[in-house]
């Protein structure tokens, strides 16, 4: 499925949201794997694009995902990491900062950091996306309880009027 052209017109409005949260997810693990693996943010992405969209793993196919979204949040989460980064060490527990949770936290927190400052999405949106990707990530809750506190306090900062 592609979102070129007229194509992209044809999908309903359910198939867009579900495209832009598959792109939010891959967004999260591209920016994992190029903190453990050092990759360029080009070269993730391009590896993203090609392999994981639509992808057939295990005879699950995975979503395909909104591709202008994947390319915005990655590249802004890369462009605007220390501003992000500050905000959300500013929304964390002082003996907390980014740089001592979980690499997927982190890649989260800078994936909808990037979002919350670069976009019009609305806040509101922003958080409930990225608070079910934690849960996906981390069944057991009380990740997800963490990242709705998180993005709340990052929300409010980088949106105020949206509040």
């Amino acid at each position: 499925m592609t979102t070129s052209g007229s194509q992209g017109a044809a999908l309903s409005g359910n198939q867009k949201r579900k495209m832009k949260s598959a792109a939010r997810l891959y967004a999260v693990q591209a920016l994992f794997q190029m903190e453990q693996g050092d990759q360029t943010v080009d070269r993730v992405i391009v590896e993203f694009l090609d392999h994981r969209f639509g992808a057939v793993y295990e005879g699950e196919e995975m979503l395909e995902g909104d591709s202008d979204l994947f390319r915005k949040l990655v590249g802004d989460a890369v462009n605007y990491q220390a501003p992000v980064d500050q905000m959300t060490d500013r929304a964390l527990v002082a003996k907390w900062p980014i740089g001592r949770i979980d690499s997927t936290l982190r890649a989260l927190f800078r994936a909808a950091g990037a979002e919350l400052t670069q976009s019009n999405t609305p806040p509101k949106v922003v958080i409930t996306e990225f608070v079910d990707i934690a849960r996906a990530f981390f069944p057991e809750g009380k990740e997800a309880k963490f990242v709705n506190a998180v993005l709340d306090h990052m929300a409010r900062e980088a949106r105020p009027e949206a509040f």
